[in-house]
C-alpha cells in the first residue's frame, strides 16, 4: 500500500502506512495465500513513527540461586537488549530503550533440545523480528505497527527453525518474548518523542484505539485506554517468589549465599515486610504440594505473631504440569481439609494444566475455577488462546511485558471486556525490564499486586537502579512505591 500525503501534512516517501481498517491475523493462524481485510487508505497523522533504527545486544548474568521452572532448575539467564530510533512526520527523532530475559526454558520448554539450541533459537528469531520491523518502512502508532506485523515474527520463526534443523517448532510464546523488546523499546521512544509517558499515548488523540479493528467485530466500540489509567498506581503489594528449591525456614539454608539477602522465605518476609507469596509447586507431587503451601502459610503464622497483625495473600503457580484437572480439585480438597486458613488465604491459582489448549480441551478447569479463580498464563499468546480458555472455564488473564507491550495492552482491554480478572506477572525481569513490567502493572486497571523476582534470583543486573527508582528493587513494608513509574516513555531511561 502506498502512503498518500492528504491534507498537506507531512510524509516519508517511499513508506508504507498502517492501514487503520485491518484486522490482522491471529498469531497462531497461517497468513500464506491471505490477504488482510482493508477499508482503503488512511490519513496521515503528525503524532505517527516510522522507525529509522534498531540495535540488539545481549548480556549473560548468573542467578545468586536457582530457580525452578517446570521441573528444570536454571541459574542463569540472557538478558537481550533492543534501542531503537524512530522518526517524525516533521524529521524530528527520538530513541528508546528495552530489555527483557529471553527466558527460554520458560518460553520454549521441550526435551528435544538443550539450553543452548532453545537460546540460540529465539535470539535468531528476535533478529528476524528486528529486520521485519526494519524492511516493512511502515508508519503509524507502534501498537499499530506491531500489531500488523506480528504474523511475520512467526513465519520467520518457521523459516529458523527449519534452517537450524530443529526437530520442534519454535513456540509462538518464544517468537512473542524474542520480539518483544523491540516492541517495548518503540513505545519507549514514541513516549519521549512526544514527551509523554507511554499510557498516554493509547488514547484517540494519538490512534484509532478501538479493540474492533484490532481483534474483530466482536470488540467493536471498546477502547484501549478503557483499560488502561495515565497515572500509575500510587503504591501496590509485591508477590514473593518462593521457589520450589527455595528454603523456607531459617534451620533449611544448608549453603548460605552469604552475600547480605535474606536466605530464606522467613528472613525475606521479615526484611520486605512481606504479604503477598507466589508458591510454586510441582504439579505431580501432591504430597509435596500439599506440604509446601501448608510449609509457607506456617512461616507466614510465624511472621504474623512477631507484627501482630497477618493479612496473608497466596497465589499458587503449578507451571501447567498438573496432568488433570482433578489432581488440582485432589490438592485444594485436601489443603482446605487440613488448614481451612491456608486454603482461605489463595487469591488465584496461575494456569494448572498444559499451556496447548487447543489439544487438551477435555482439561475443563471449570470446576477448580468455581472454588478460587483461575487465571491463563503460557497459554495466552493470540486471541484464539484467550476466548478457548474462557471457554474451558478461566476465569482470569496473567499479563507479561515479555509478549509484548502491544499484546498486552490489547488483551488486557479485551480481557477487561469479557469480565475477566487481570494481573501482570514476572519473568525474573530486572533493571529495566523490571521497570516495565511494574510500569504495566500500575498502569493497567484492576490489577492488584506487582511480582518482581530478580532482587531475589539475580540482584546483579539490578546494580545502580535502586539510587534512581528507590523502593523499586528494595521492598520494605511489602509494597512497592509505584507512583514514580511516570517518566516519558516507559519511564526507566
Amino acid at each position: 500500500m502506498s502512503h498518500l500525503n492528504v491534507g498537506g501534512l507531512p510524509s516519508f516517501p517511499g513508506e508504507s502506512r498502517v492501514n487503520r481498517g485491518v484486522i490482522p491475523f491471529p498469531v497462531n493462524s497461517d497468513p500464506v495465500g491471505l490477504a488482510p481485510k482493508t477499508t482503503g487508505p488512511s490519513l496521515p497523522r503528525p503524532t505517527d513513527i516510522r522507525i529509522a533504527d534498531i540495535e540488539l545486544t545481549t548480556e549473560d548474568f548468573l542467578y545468586r540461586t536457582p530457580i525452578k521452572f517446570g521441573g528444570v532448575a536454571l541459574d542463569r539467564v540472557t538478558m537481550l537488549y533492543a534501542q531503537v530510533t524512530v522518526e517524525s512526520p516533521a524529521g524530528k527523532r527520538a530513541a528508546g530503550r528495552s530489555s527483557m530475559p529471553l527466558g527460554n526454558v520458560w518460553a520454549f520448554p521441550t526435551k528435544e533440545l538443550v539450553y543452548g539450541q532453545t537460546l540460540q533459537a529465539m535470539q535468531l528469531v528476535a533478529h528476524e523480528a528486528r529486520d521485519v520491523y526494519l524492511n516493512a518502512k511502515l508508519v503509524g502508532h507502534p501498537i499499530e505497527i506491531t500489531w500488523e506485523l506480528e504474523h511475520q515474527f512467526l513465519e520467520r520463526a518457521k523459516k529458523i527453525a527449519a534452517q537450524l534443523h530443529l526437530n520442534v517448532p519454535i513456540p509462538p510464546l518464544a517468537t512473542l518474548v524474542a520480539a518483544s523488546p523491540v516492541d517495548a523499546a518503540i513505545h519507549d521512544a514514541y513516549g519521549k518523542l512526544h514527551h509523554l509517558n507511554c499510557y498516554s499515548t493509547y488514547s484517540k488523540e494519538f490512534l484509532d484505539n478501538d479493540l474492533g479493528r484490532f481483534i474483530g467485530a466482536e470488540f467493536a466500540g471498546v477502547r484501549l485506554d478503557e483499560a488502561i489509567t495515565t497515572a500509575p498506581s500510587p503504591t501496590m503489594p509485591l508477590y514473593h517468589l518462593v521457589g520450589a528449591l527455595d528454603p523456607i525456614f531459617p534451620e533449611e539454608v544448608t549453603h548460605p549465599v552469604g552475600d547480605g539477602l535474606p536466605e530464606s522465605l522467613v528472613d525475606w518476609i521479615r526484611s520486605d515486610g512481606l504479604t503477598h507469596l507466589k508458591i510454586k509447586l510441582n504439579g505431580d507431587l501432591i504430597d509435596w504440594d500439599v506440604q509446601r503451601v501448608l510449609a509457607v502459610n506456617k512461616a507466614s503464622d510465624i511472621v504474623a505473631t512477631e507484627r501482630g497483625h497477618g493479612g496473608w495473600q497466596f497465589s499458587l503457580d503449578f507451571n501447567e504440569r498438573c496432568q488433570t484437572v482433578d489432581y488440582l480439585l485432589d490438592f485444594l480438597n485436601r489443603l482446605r481439609g487440613l488448614n481451612p486458613t491456608a486454603y482461605q488465604r489463595i487469591a488465584y491459582i496461575e494456569q494448572p494444566t498444559a499451556r496447548d489448549l487447543a489439544a487438551n480441551r477435555n482439561q475443563v478447569i471449570r470446576a477448580a475455577s468455581e472454588l478460587l479463580p483461575v487465571v491463563i498464563d503460557e497459554s495466552l499468546v493470540d486471541l484464539d488462546s484467550l476466548q478457548l480458555a474462557r471457554e474451558l472455564g478461566y476465569t482470569g488473564v496473567a499479563l507479561k511485558a515479555c509478549k509484548g507491550q502491544s499484546q498486552s495492552l490489547i488483551f488486557a482491554a479485551a480481557a477487561s471486556h469479557l469480565g475477566m480478572s487481570l494481573c501482570v506477572q514476572d519473568l525474573t525481569c530486572p533493571a529495566d525490564s523490571l521497570i516495565h513490567s511494574a510500569g504495566l502493572a500500575a498502569h493497567i486497571r484492576g490489577v492488584a499486586a506487582i511480582e518482581a523476582n530478580s532482587r531475589q534470583y539475580c540482584p546483579a543486573a539490578n546494580r545502580g537502579w535502586d539510587e534512581r527508582f528507590p523502593g523499586i528493587f528494595t521492598i520494605r513494608n511489602g509494597r512497592m512505591p509505584t507512583a514514580q513509574l511516570n517518566g516519558l516513555g516507559l519511564g526507566a531511561w
